[in-house]
């Protein structure tokens, strides 16, 4: 395995609007990508494993809710801080910033703002150090960018609820103790449920032959008349806009992440064009090779620019779900065309193992996807501005 040569970017000194604290935070992450996931991450995308050898590490650096308050576990720092994590893990691989994600955004997010007191102590502690792994259960095999239509049901049985359906996508799903769960109860409205591993007739099957995300675990949520206690139903939330607040959350790190694929493949490129000679120099000196890196440059300080200031506005709680929106859609469209640029100036290599664009490019075509896809959040966008609902 090549040393981790990485060097951070920063053509507009983006650094001078972070604090020492921001910095240190990142350098944290970053030096415990470069020494923990930059060795192994390779074969375990070649051989679709997850090393969960790293889930103490992530717990370590603050990566498993680390805005949630000290006193249930967490590190109490701001979104910048958290978005800064995001970025330092995704700049190793996506889906060790989606095992962080889905624990920090998805299952503890929900559970601090959601759960009651008991509910937080109970859980919010152990996923914090990374004890307990939890998952996310919105998505359906019929309903994706439409989760209002979910199938997955509850009814009241007196002294417990029984849980019917299934979901499917879920990252941690196969390693999760604990899975945040949205289904309909017998009126048609959404809540939230806190089902836990060994419950019976609750399973949780692995995908298999994935292209993308190969160093991500993955699975399907099954429930087959699942007796769920009623103490683990979110209380303090109901309806749609619940889980679509977590998204929000979720949405917001992935903004962060994909800038930190893109500057991988940016540093990558970049090393690669002035070291790879032909036709007696280095191809760094041609023209059109000058431009793609020129480019790649440009994009990835607008993103950090862009977050930058999204992370000011939710750290003062006046970032609204539309401007997350358009942060994931631009930021992961500019990450997924620099990493096919950069391929090409590696030119066969770019393929290779040897080099880590090809992995952030497959990775990347789940992240374009998954959280909203890239189309509806350019909806979310046109809804924002004119007023009119697409979707109806």
């Amino acid at each position: 395995m090549k040393p981790d040569l990485f060097q951070a970017p920063d053509y507009y000194q983006v650094d001078d609007l972070l604090t020492d604290e921001h910095k240190l935070i990142r350098d944290t992450a970053r030096e415990w990508v470069k020494k923990n996931v930059s060795p192994i991450i390779e074969d375990a995308a070649q051989n679709a494993k997850f090393p969960e050898q790293l889930v103490g590490g992530l717990a370590e650096v603050g990566a498993f809710g680390p805005y949630i308050p000290a006193e249930y576990g967490g590190a109490g720092l701001d979104q910048i801080s958290y978005g800064l994590i995001m970025q330092e893990l995704e700049r190793g691989d996506s889906g060790i910033r989606s095992t962080a994600s889905v624990q920090s955004s998805l299952v503890m997010w929900p559970i601090f703002n959601y759960g009651n007191e008991e509910q937080k102590r109970k859980y919010l502690p152990k996923l914090a150090s990374g004890e307990w792994m939890g998952c996310f259960g919105l998505t359906e095999p019929n309903h994706g960018s439409n989760p209002g239509g979910m199938e997955t049901k509850f009814k009241d049985m007196g002294d417990h609820y029984l849980l019917n359906g299934a979901k499917m996508w879920i990252s941690n799903a196969p390693i999760a103790d604990v899975a945040v769960v949205w289904a309909k109860n017998e009126e048609g409205r959404i809540h939230g449920l806190v089902v836990e591993r060994g419950m019976e007739g609750f399973t949780t099957p692995e995908t298999h032959n994935k292209w993308s995300l190969r160093a991500s675990i993955t699975g399907e949520l099954i429930f087959d008349n699942v007796k769920v206690p009623k103490e683990n139903l979110l209380p303090k939330k109901s309806g749609l806009g619940a889980p679509l607040q977590c998204l929000d959350s979720a949405r917001y790190g992935i903004a962060w992440g994909a800038i930190g694929a893109a500057m991988d493949c940016y540093d990558t490129a970049l090393r690669y064009a002035k070291e790879r000679t032909q036709f007696g120099k280095p191809i760094g000196q041609f023209q059109l090779q000058q431009k793609k890196l020129a480019e790649m440059i440009t994009e990835i300080t607008k993103a950090q620019l862009l977050t930058w200031r999204l992370g000011v506005l939710k750290n003062e709680g006046r970032a609204t779900s539309a401007q997350i929106s358009m942060a994931k859609r631009n930021n992961v469209d500019m990450a997924i065309n620099i990493a096919r640029e950069a391929r090409q100036v590696l030119g066969a290599m770019g393929i290779s193992g040897d080099y880590s664009i090809m992995r952030h490019s497959m990775n990347l075509e789940s992240v374009i996807t998954y959280e909203g896809t890239h189309d509806v959040h350019l909806l979310i966008t046109g809804l924002d501005i004119t007023g009119l609902n697409a979707f109806k």
